[in-house]
């Protein structure tokens, strides 16, 4: 059984860092793109970053983009998020996801991923 879960979440002050990492077990990690999404209170679950199987492209979102990298450790099956200059609006729950399908690159679309992790809090304070 595909099972995903994140860690690295919390409470940081604007200007902050913080890495969350999501260990999948369950399914061939290194077949499948992953990503994480995130999704504030009261708003729809966005797109922030995604990843290829091998790691070798990335997509982000325009609000996170120079800010937030997404990478992955296929031998370790975990793909992580490492969070910089964090703003008050970086403030969620993050979410990691793995694609439906194998395939050589990545969805923004959060329909393309269909096993997702519980989610961890960020908190960014003004």
């Amino acid at each position: 059984q595909e099972q995903l879960v994140e860690s690295g979440g919390g409470l940081v002050q604007a200007g902050g860092s913080l890495r969350l990492s999501c260990a999948a077990s369950g399914r061939t990690f290194s077949n499948y793109a992953m990503g994480w999404f995130r999704q504030a209170p009261g708003k729809e679950r966005e797109f922030v970053a995604a990843i290829s199987r091998g790691g070798g492209t990335t997509a982000y979102s325009s609000s996170v983009k120079g800010r937030f990298t997404i990478s992955r450790d296929n031998a370790k099956s975990t793909v992580y998020l490492q969070m910089n200059s964090l703003k008050p609006e970086d403030t969620a729950v993050y979410y990691c996801a793995v694609e439906k399908f194998q395939r050589s690159g990545w969805s923004t679309s959060l329909y393309e991923y269909d096993y997702w992790g519980q989610g961890t809090q960020v908190t960014v304070s003004s």
